[in-house]
């Protein structure tokens, strides 16, 4: 199967980039900013993910990014933090929407995740990268970090490395 990629967006980079790194099967987090198409144009802060599909699979990634954000919630922020799934392929289009709807009905309120096309990346300032990795004590990574990465351990044990 190869490895794969997959552009994520929706919250704090910092904390996509967290969740994502403690996944089994996710080899590199690039953390930064993705731009897609039309409407989206404009750069959003996200990660992309370089995985192994043999190990995990699209809709694990998906629900673990709709569980780990603010999926449902359109707030004043929401061009800075755009709740996304980029894809890089064709078949991810599909796959992609076909899983949100499936989740939906684990939501109270609606999805507001868009399936959208990459279309370019910029990549955070070097001193940003592995945020939390090189910052686990900072204010900021015990407030927003720590509990994503509790309620992983908690919910998706079996998928932690």
């Amino acid at each position: 199967m190869g490895i794969y990629k997959l552009g994520l967006g929706g919250g704090c980079h910092w904390c996509t980039e967290a969740v994502f790194q403690s996944l089994h099967g996710v080899l590199t987090v690039e953390q930064g900013y993705i731009s897609s198409i039309d409407e989206n144009i404009s750069f959003s802060e996200a990660v992309i993910i370089h995985y192994e599909p043999s190990i995990i699979v699209l809709k694990d990634l998906i629900e673990i990014h709709l569980y780990t954000h603010q999926s449902t919630t359109n707030h004043k922020l929401r061009k800075r933090y755009r709740s996304a799934v980029y894809f890089f392929y064709e078949d991810q289009r599909q796959q992609s929407k076909e899983i949100l709807q499936e989740l939906q009905r684990d939501f109270d309120k609606k999805i507001l995740t868009q399936v959208l096309p990459f279309k370019t990346f910029k990549s955070s300032r070097p001193e940003l990268l592995d945020y939390y990795k090189t910052n686990p004590e900072r204010p900021f990574c015990k407030s927003y970090i720590h509990p994503k990465l509790l309620m992983l351990r908690e919910k998706y044990s079996e998928k932690l490395k």
